[in-house]
C-alpha cells in the first residue's frame, strides 16, 4: 500500500508537495476504509482531489503514471527522452532535475524509493527498506562521468561481482534501475519484493481517453468470474443487461494496409512477413437485454457499438476496479465523472469502499463536488485533497483536514463552492 508521494519540479509542481494516504485518528469507517499496515501506521484505501481547471490535480495523477511507466520502460538508445517534464514557468527549474520520493508497504515491510531525473538522464535513484525505525539502503544509483553507477549494500543484498557489473552495463542513463535489473538473471529477494509490488500492485492510470471498454472486453472473453461480477454489478445498478457475450472474430486486412506494409522501407522483412497475413483478430461483444412489453418478457442482443458511452465506460471502469481489488493494487482515475451519471459514481465508490479485508487503494481527481456531501456517509474527511495555483503558477497541494471547524460546516460542497477551501476557478464577472 502507498503511504506517501513527494514531488518537486515536475509539471506544475515547482516546490515540493506531499500527498499522503495516512489516516487521522478519526475512526469513521475504520473497519473497511483504514488498514493498519504496521503498528501505529494506518493507511486509507481512498482519496479524492479537487481543484480548478489547470490547477494541477491531473498532474498528481500523472506523477503516479510517470513512475509506473518509467520503472520498467526500456530504451533502444541513450538519446531517447525519459518523459520527465520539469516546471516550465521559471528560468531555473528547467535546468534542474525532477524529484520523487515514494514510501510504500509490501505486506508489512516499508520501502522508500527516491528518484532525481531530468529529460535526458537519471541523476539519483535509491531504494531503502525498514527493518527497524531507521531505513536501510538496498541500492544507490548515481550519475558520474556520463555513466550510471549502481552500488549495493552488500550487508543485505548478496550479489556477485559479475551480476553487479551486468546490471551496471545494462542500466542506460535514461532508464530505471528496475528496467536494467529485469534483463539480468539474478535473485535479489529484498529488492525484488519492491519490484514485484511496482509491477503487480500499481495499475494503469485511467483518464477520459482511456479505451476502457476495449480493455474490459478482452478480459471478459476469457474470465467467467469477472463476467459474472460485471453482470451482478450492472443488474444492481438498474441496467436491463442480463448477459454479455464476447467472441474472437477474424477480420480481413484492408488491401491498402497490405500495400503500405509491402512498400515500407523502414520495416524489417521478418516484421513485414508477420504483419502481412490473410486476417487479423479482434474481440466482438454483444449485450443481452431482457425487457418486458405487451408480449411479455423478451430478450434482444445489441452489439457493443449500439450501447451508450456510459454503459461502455462503466463496464470498463468497474473491470479496472475489480482487477485492482483482486490484486490489492493502487489505481488512479482522472475525471471519473466522464460519461457517468452521478448516482453511478456513488454506486461505484460504495461498491469499492465497502469491500472489506482489502488493501486496494483508489485515487480520484474530479470536478464532481457533490461527493463532498458524502463524507461521513460514504468516505472520510481525511480522504479529501485540493490543488490550487499560486501567483508563480506552481501547484499547491493540501488536505481538507488542515482546515479548522469542519464539524460546524453543514455542507462541505457549499463551503467549497463559496471558496472556503480555495481550489476553485477565479472568475471575474
Amino acid at each position: 500500500m502507498i503511504q506517501e508521494l513527494k514531488i518537486s519540479n515536475f509539471l506544475s509542481f515547482k516546490e515540493e508537495v506531499t500527498f499522503s494516504f495516512e489516516a487521522t485518528k478519526d475512526n469513521t469507517f475504520e473497519d473497511y476504509q483504514v488498514v493498519e499496515v504496521a503498528k501505529g501506521v494506518r493507511l486509507l484505501r481512498f482519496a479524492v482531489v479537487y481543484g480548478a481547471n489547470a490547477s494541477g490535480k491531473s498532474n498528481l495523477i500523472r506523477a503516479f503514471e510517470f513512475l509506473h511507466d518509467f520503472w520498467f520502460e526500456s530504451k533502444k538508445d541513450i538519446t531517447e527522452k525519459t518523459d520527465a517534464i520539469p516546471f516550465k514557468l521559471d528560468r531555473e527549474t528547467p535546468k534542474q532535475p525532477s524529484s520523487f520520493s515514494l514510501k510504500f508497504y509490501v505486506d508489512d515491510i516499508k520501502y522508500w524509493y527516491q528518484l532525481e531525473i531530468d529529460e535526458s538522464r537519471v541523476y539519483l535513484e535509491k531504494l531503502h527498506y525498514y527493518s527497524s525505525i531507521q531505513p536501510t539502503l538496498l541500492f544507490e544509483r548515481t550519475f558520474s562521468k556520463n555513466i550510471s553507477v549502481i552500488s549495493f549494500n552488500q550487508a543485505v543484498v548478496k550479489i556477485s561481482a559479475v551480476a553487479k557489473e551486468e546490471i551496471n552495463l545494462k542500466c542506460l542513463p535514461n532508464i530505471s534501475f528496475f528496467a536494467a535489473r529485469n534483463q539480468v538473471n539474478v535473485s535479489l529477494p529484498k529488492i525484488d519484493a519492491a519490484r514485484n509490488w511496482m509491477k503487480q500492485r500499481v495499475s494503469d492510470t485511467i483518464n477520459p481517453l482511456s479505451p476502457m471498454f476495449e480493455i474490459a472486453q478482452s478480459r471478459i472473453q476469457k474470465d467467467e468470474i469477472l463476467k459474472k461480477h460485471l453482470l451482478d454489478f450492472v443488474r444492481e445498478a438498474d441496467f436491463n443487461i442480463t448477459d454479455i457475450k464476447s467472441k474472437i472474430e477474424k477480420q480481413d486486412i484492408p488491401q491498402f494496409y497490405l500495400d503500405f506494409i509491402k512498400r515500407s522501407d523502414t520495416l524489417p522483412e521478418e516484421e513485414k512477413e508477420r504483419l502481412v497475413d490473410d486476417f487479423y483478430t479482434q474481440v466482438s461483444t454483444d449485450f443481452e437485454h431482457t425487457i418486458t412489453n405487451l408480449r411479455g418478457t423478451e430478450t434482444y442482443f445489441l452489439p457493443e457499438e449500439l450501447e451508450s458511452e456510459g454503459t461502455r465506460r462503466i463496464t470498463g471502469v468497474q473491470t479496472a476496479l475489480y482487477l485492482t481489488m483482486e490484486a490489492n493494487a493502487f489505481l488512479a482515475i482522472d475525471e471519473i465523472e466522464s460519461s457517468l451519471h452521478p448516482d453511478l459514481i456513488v454506486y461505484l465508490l460504495k461498491n469499492f469502499l465497502e469491500n472489506k479485508n482489502n488493501r486496494a487503494q483508489l485515487l480520484l481527481a474530479t470536478h464532481y463536488d457533490p461527493l463532498l456531501n458524502q463524507t461521513d456517509e460514504l468516505f472520510r474527511k481525511d480522504s479529501v485533497w485540493f490543488t490550487d495555483k499560486n501567483e508563480s503558477g506552481s501547484t499547491e497541494l493540501y488536505s481538507l483536514v488542515e482546515f479548522n471547524g469542519l464539524n460546524r460546516i453543514a455542507s462541505l460542497q457549499k463551503a467549497y463552492r463559496q471558496g472556503r477551501f480555495g481550489a476553485i476557478p477565479r472568475i471575474n464577472l
